[in-house]
């Protein structure tokens, strides 16, 4: 009986140490081909997204952090930045002030900083612009009887420049080509969804409210790069999120109509309507080349979306929609995390948002989008997102987000 016990244990220590060696296989198999996957052809151009969650509740406290070198979060989000090393890249959720403080702090004592061995990133170009965050509407826009608060503003935002937007390219950024689309009110897009009471179809917004009403919660902007001679747009924007609301669905319909500007900007024969901060009206010409990059804050299958709003560019016909980024990280955590992620319809390997999957949480979720033309080729493409024996896994602690890239062949 002894004998049978002990050989019953040695067979089961052989077993575990078998199990054990083969998930280690299987996490270094992951982890290399994460690191395979992130090798760049020579002739590709790497666009990426990241929201960085560099947001402060004052003004001002961003560039305070960021001229601490050891700033934690900006060291995470700066190795990432260097270990994918995107040529053109868009960071959300990086405050703006008109100085560019922050940027200029983010860019010398991070980026062009050794993190943890790996090479600094030399960014030639850094644009930022206002946004409408933290603008105050002079309204109140959510109906509580208080003026002056941050739901007030024309982008939720506690001051101006919270949430702002940032671009970093090793390209020439053609300046005096650079459209922005901030002050382009919602009621002149044909066929506006504003938010109507579900009980008796009224106007939520006053009339007044309606004529100063901006779609963008933060701003839209077209940046062309030049790249080896040729120009290619990058259309950048970062809509409200679908939620935050009442019945009448505000940020729902807002965040639809903000995709859609994207959808009709791409469009030659919808985009007529369109016009920017300086006034030129219209969209894209027919055949120009662009990437559409941000955290579009609406997923394909899951969230609280209204009318499916990003299928309003993942099935558009005009963009390649052939490669969707994934990651091995993604599909680890949907099963980890359990809770709301065992009943979604989409393929975990696609998140890119890592969000409560308790009570009336959305669970991770696809947001985060580049996406390119038909007419641009895509080489590769990944989402940032270790597993957890990946050593690297520390480094998604910096955001909620995970940083999405694609390869395009630029001729």
């Amino acid at each position: 009986m002894q004998w049978k016990t002990a050989a019953l244990w040695l067979a089961m220590c052989i077993s575990t140490a078998v199990l054990a060696d083969e998930a280690t296989e299987d996490a270094n198999s992951l982890n290399a081909e994460l690191d395979m996957k992130l090798g760049k052809s020579p002739d590709a151009v790497r666009f990426a997204t990241y929201n960085v969650s560099l947001n402060r509740r004052n003004s001002g406290d961003l560039a305070r952090d960021l001229n601490d070198p050891s700033n934690l979060q900006a060291r995470r989000i700066a190795e990432i930045l260097q270990i994918v090393r995107p040529d053109v890249v868009l960071l959300n959720e990086f405050d703006f002030d008109s100085q560019q403080t922050a940027a200029k702090r983010f860019v010398t004592n991070f980026l062009q900083v050794a993190q943890n061995g790996h090479e600094p990133l030399n960014y030639a170009e850094v644009y930022a612009a206002p946004v409408n965050t933290g603008v105050d509407s002079e309204f109140d826009l959510d109906n509580n009887g208080k003026l002056g608060e941050a739901a007030d503003a024309f982008g939720f935002g506690y001051y101006p420049g919270q949430y702002g937007m940032l671009v970093l390219s090793r390209y020439p950024i053609d300046r005096d080509a650079i459209r922005t689309m901030r002050k382009f009110l919602w009621k002149d897009m044909p066929n506006a969804k504003l938010p109507t009471s579900p009980d008796d179809g009224a106007a939520y917004y006053s009339q007044d409210e309606i004529d100063a009403f901006r779609l963008s919660s933060k701003s839209h902007w077209d940046v062309p790069i030049i790249i080896r001679k040729t120009t290619v747009h990058l259309l950048a924007a970062h809509p409200t999120p679908p939620v935050f609301d009442g019945p009448e669905d505000r940020n729902g319909t807002r965040n639809h109509d903000e995709i859609r500007l994207l959808a009709d900007y791409v469009s030659p024969d919808r985009s007529s309507y369109i016009y920017d901060d300086n006034g030129k009206q219209g969209g894209l010409r027919k055949d120009a080349l662009f990437v559409i990059a941000g955290d579009l804050n609406a997923d394909p299958f899951g969230g609280d979306s209204t009318d499916s709003a990003i299928r309003q560019l993942t099935e558009h016909p005009l963009i390649n929609n052939s490669v969707v980024p994934e990651s091995a990280g993604g599909t680890e955590q949907s099963k980890k995390q359990g809770g709301v992620n065992l009943r979604h319809k989409g393929d975990p390997k696609h998140d890119t948002a890592d969000f409560s999957d308790r009570g009336r949480g959305t669970g991770n979720l696809r947001i985060d989008y580049v996406l390119p033309p038909k007419n641009l080729h895509i080489v590769n493409a990944g989402v940032f997102w270790p597993t957890e024996s990946d050593e690297r896994f520390e480094l998604i602690k910096a955001s909620d987000h995970r940083l999405v890239w694609i390869d395009v062949k630029v001729k």
